[in-house]
């Protein structure tokens, strides 16, 4: 029990610093709500589902190709810088405090996935930080316990994934316009800068 727990804090600690789902949550949330916020966050769970799979099955190689690391480079870059387009222009309409109906909640998650998906840190994580923890437990512990400390770790982010959802919820109940609009656009250059950073490594990848 107490390693479970171990491997929850460590899911709680790698979620926790600002990157694109967190960022997209923040937005989500104090313009539709609660339930948008964690659908985001619940989109890019499943994306990490996929990744723990591939490495779980083998298939990290193929992640590492030239072209797979070229094209989610360039991939995130449209989908971020999308997604952070969009929020900007949302503020400039003054449609920062819209109702939950206005959006459907699949774009949340399907908002949360695509971001997750695209994101190579991400598989960098996953290959590196998950790739070393699942050879230890097998190593150390059998095949048995691999699911079980899988779960820990997805543990700790789904608990994140409230928390930030929560914290985006309180400001979309009692946050004021201006700070509304403060955070959304906050979020929305935030968004930007990540993907021209991605855009930027696609760039890099392809001609240098």
């Amino acid at each position: 029990m107490n390693v479970f727990i171990s491997y929850m804090i460590l899911g709680l600690s790698l979620s926790a610093p600002i990157g694109p789902v967190n960022a997209a949550q923040l937005d989500k949330g104090i313009k539709n709500g609660f339930l948008h916020a964690w659908l985001v966050g619940v989109g890019a769970m499943v994306a990490d589902v996929a990744y723990m799979l591939l490495i779980y099955l083998g298939l990290a190689h193929f992640l590492h190709t030239p072209f797979m690391k070229t094209f989610l480079w360039a991939f995130g870059f449209f989908v971020l810088v999308y997604t952070g387009v969009e929020s900007l222009l949302q503020i400039s309409k003054g449609h920062t405090t819209r109702t939950a109906k206005d959006e459907s909640a699949g774009k949340s998650f399907i908002s949360g996935f695509l971001l997750a998906l695209s994101n190579p840190l991400n598989i960098l994580f996953w290959l590196g930080i998950y790739g070393s923890i699942l050879a230890q437990t097998v190593e150390s512990y059998g095949m048995r316990y691999v699911f079980i400390y899988s779960l820990g770790i997805f543990t700790g982010i789904f608990l994140w994934d409230i928390i930030m959802a929560a914290i985006a919820s309180t400001l979309y109940r009692y946050g004021s316009k201006q700070i509304i609009k403060l955070i959304s656009a906050l979020a929305g250059i935030s968004l930007i800068g990540f993907g021209f950073y991605f855009g930027y490594q696609a760039f890099k990848s392809l001609f240098l």
